[in-house]
């Protein structure tokens, strides 16, 4: 029986060029707005770009809140979030100084540069992803392979059991986490060649 997969759609950006990547992979995924489609599916990924604050108010309004939970914590179905998608996974975000869903332990902060001439801001280009843990995610997967980036906010991590991967842009942030059936990417691999395609293969099989 194929995985069905879900796209939540709370307006938030990158969505379709996700699921053109899911469709070359012959994963036909659906993208909706309606929390049932959630409910229906066995795997989930989030992706988005967008402010955290609205992001949150979106899936506030949509009803999709207690049916993401119920999916994540209480039925154990994995969910991989792609940029903001991962960052909504935090306890809280200083963008907006607003909780999120508090599925991976720590906060979004604002990347900090001293220098700003070498070090622009958003984060934007292609990085390496530094493997500091084995996962499912990473399967086949390069240590330093290179995805394509584009943020202004990062994920800091309270616990280093749940750091797949760190990317080096002055300082050293998670660029990949997991926690039990819970995945998140900070880069696009939608956006980055056949290393992402790998990389969403990967959770697609797990």
């Amino acid at each position: 029986m194929k995985t069905r997969v879900c796209i939540p759609d709370f307006g938030m950006g990158n969505l379709h060029s996700v699921e053109r990547s899911l469709c070359r992979m012959n994963v036909n995924p659906v993208v909706s707005a309606d929390p049932r489609e959630i409910e229906k599916a066995d795997k989930i990924i989030l992706p988005g770009v967008g402010h955290f604050k609205k992001a949150m108010e979106n899936l506030v309004t949509l009803q999709m809140i207690d049916v993401l939970n119920e999916f994540v914590l209480v039925n154990k179905k994995p969910i991989l979030g792609i940029c903001l998608g991962m960052q909504l996974m935090a306890d809280r975000s200083d963008e907006g100084d607003v909780a999120g869903f508090g599925w991976m332990d720590g906060s979004v902060k604002k990347i900090k540069v001293n220098d700003g001439l070498k070090y622009k801001i958003p984060h934007t280009g292609w990085n390496q992803a530094m493997i500091c843990k084995d996962s499912p995610l990473l399967k086949n997967i390069p240590d330093r392979s290179e995805f394509y980036f584009l943020h202004a906010y990062h994920f800091i991590a309270n616990d280093r059991a749940d750091v797949l991967t760190e990317t080096i842009y002055e300082t050293r942030f998670p660029s990949a986490v997991a926690r039990e059936n819970i995945f998140g990417v900070q880069f696009h691999p939608e956006k980055s060649h056949a290393t992402g395609a790998a990389l969403l293969q990967n959770f697609i099989s797990y």
